[in-house]
């Protein structure tokens, strides 16, 4: 066991939304250290979102909002280790984690796709996520199955 808990760093709200959950998304999507071009890529990718859903009557910052919510995972698989077979246990995922995981897929799905600019991409996968559809929506589903087909092994968790 360790000797004390390591501390939580402490994320500043972003510049233009004063939120949070916009700074985590922000350092996820930074290249090397470059947060100026993570922030103007992100304002970028929303300011794309409103002019793709012009009648939706929420701002782009809840429409975001709403598209990590739609591909946010509720449990997952973890391999687990018992009697020389390896079984794949399902298990609920901490807030903290679920957090992390969404913002990933939605920034990886994103850069997948084809298209000029990454605002151009992530408000694509944005869009999408919105709408229950794309990449990121697709890979919490399957893990959701994963999950499921693996229900009978639930008892080995740990």
């Amino acid at each position: 066991m360790r000797k004390a808990k390591p501390r939580k760093h402490v994320i500043l709200p972003d510049p233009v939304f004063g939120d949070v959950a916009v700074t985590k998304f922000v350092n996820h999507l930074m290249y090397d250290g470059k947060k100026n071009t993570s922030f103007e890529i992100f304002y970028e990718s929303l300011e794309k979102v409103k002019t793709k859903l012009p009648n939706e009557e929420m701002s782009a910052l809840e429409i975001w909002k709403k598209a990590l919510d739609n591909v946010t995972p509720q449990v997952e698989v973890k391999s687990r280790r018992i009697g020389g077979a390896t079984f794949q246990v399902p298990t609920e995922i901490r807030a903290d984690r679920k957090e992390s995981i969404s913002m990933k897929n939605l920034i990886s799905f994103a850069r997948k796709r084809g298209g000029k600019s990454m605002s151009d991409k992530l408000s694509a996968e944005i869009v999408d996520a919105f709408n229950s559809t794309g990449g990121a929506f697709k890979r919490k589903e399957d893990m959701h199955r994963m999950a499921e087909a693996n229900r009978a092994f639930a008892h080995f968790r740990f």
